[in-house]
């Protein structure tokens, strides 16, 4: 697996797990270096469950075996030894007494970390095709609600200011009717924290029913979106008090869209430069000039 630590993958699969593999996950996050020190067996007593259900476990996050889950935890914790992060220190949780000094320093840390981890996991590759993919697109397609919804307007307005024939779809009626029309010659984009989101998924399967290039962006490498993707690029999250995943996840998520960004504006270099050339103006024209008093 790629050099993402161990314990925010768990974290981010945690709510997907139920009964006795939620309790190994959740006992493998309290303690995560006295874990290195037991056997499956020993894991499954303390847990309630058993060796097998230690093994289920590590399959069910992605790892070949209890052997390689103590690996990346013994591999975690070094890094965390010589880490400038500093979370001995600053951990995940905020109390209500807690100064603004700490809140910055946690939230702070908090989004770097994830978007040092969403970094440390990203396919190279994918990441090459989608941005081919929407470089060459007749027209481009953006699905996502709620809080996805936002970074979907995000990457509108990104992909538009270069020239890209692009829509961003925030509501499943409006957003399965342009997916109808779509073609092979179109890609379309869904994004979705959980990968499950049903408005999203909608549009998303419809695009590729019609042969639509399809490319999600979500934390879960196994969720329904990714499984119907042809291509996917995964996320981290790093959640705080306050801000459950898939809030916290939005900085990262913007992250891979300013990647493909670029990488598009690199592969469209003329059009995306007349683009920018003609619109450049138009910000600063709108600008209020500020009056001084004497």
């Amino acid at each position: 697996m790629p050099p993402t630590d161990v314990t925010t993958l768990i974290r981010t699969e945690l709510p997907r797990l139920a009964g006795s593999l939620r309790k190994v996950g959740e006992l493998i996050l309290e303690d995560p270096a006295a874990v290195t020190h037991c056997s499956a067996a020993e894991l499954g007593r303390r847990t309630g469950t058993s060796q097998a259900t230690v093994t289920r476990f590590c399959r069910a996050i992605g790892l070949d075996s209890y052997q390689h889950l103590l690996i990346e935890l013994a591999q975690e914790r070094g890094r965390g030894e010589v880490s400038d992060w500093g979370t001995a220190e600053i951990g995940p949780d905020i109390s209500p007494d807690d100064s603004l000094e700490r809140v910055v320093q946690v939230v702070g840390t908090a989004d770097l970390r994830a978007i040092q981890q969403t970094i440390d996991r990203i396919d190279l590759d994918a990441l090459e095709r989608a941005a081919q993919a929407l470089a060459r697109a007749r027209r481009i397609d953006v699905y996502g609600v709620g809080g996805s919804g936002a970074v979907t307007q995000e990457t509108e307005t990104r992909l538009f200011r270069i020239g890209c024939s692009v829509r961003g779809w925030t509501e499943v009626h409006a957003a399965a009717t342009s997916a109808a029309l779509l073609t092979p010659a179109d890609v379309a984009i869904g994004i979705s924290h959980s990968g499950a989101t049903r408005e999203t998924l909608e549009p998303f399967e419809m695009a590729k029913e019609r042969g639509a290039t399809t490319i999600a962006l979500t934390t879960d490498p196994r969720s329904p979106l990714s499984r119907t993707a042809d291509i996917r690029l995964i996320s981290s999250s790093s959640e705080t008090s306050f801000r459950a995943e898939s809030m916290s996840s939005r900085h990262s998520v913007l992250m891979l869209v300013d990647c493909l960004y670029v990488r598009v504006a690199q592969l469209t270099y003329q059009r995306a430069s007349a683009s920018l050339a003609l619109t450049d103006h138009i910000t600063p024209q709108h600008a209020v000039k500020s009056r001084r008093t004497r």
